[in-house]
């Protein structure tokens, strides 16, 4: 976990284990402190969290730490949320939103 977040945060070396190998959806934010979206995504995606715990687990990436996943899934921007279903993204979000935007959109994701 950081400082600015409740979030977990994963890295390339636990990205394998902690998001293709969950037992569950989980929904990766790919960030970066440099980018004012990523700052307001922040209670965006705890509170999604919190509403979401249990059926989809949110975690964070730091694109400038972790070059290998950000180009292995060839994100180009961000605030990038994927969402990940038995090893794969099955969803893909780019740019920030609201709660209840983003809610609906993970309304399907089981």
């Amino acid at each position: 976990m950081n400082g600015t977040t409740g979030l977990d945060e994963v890295t390339d070396a636990t990205f394998d284990d902690e998001v293709l190998g969950a037992d569950r959806p989980v929904l990766v934010e790919f960030t970066s402190d440099h980018c004012p979206p990523c700052r307001q995504m922040v209670p965006v995606l705890d509170a999604v969290a919190a509403e979401t715990a249990g059926r989809i687990r949110v975690v964070r990436l730091d694109v400038g730490a972790n070059p290998g996943t950000t180009r292995a899934y060839r994100v180009m921007g961000t605030p990038t949320m994927l969402v990940f279903r038995d090893g794969a993204p099955v969803m893909t979000m780019v740019g920030a939103r609201s709660k209840r935007r983003l809610l609906q959109e993970l309304e399907d994701v089981r």
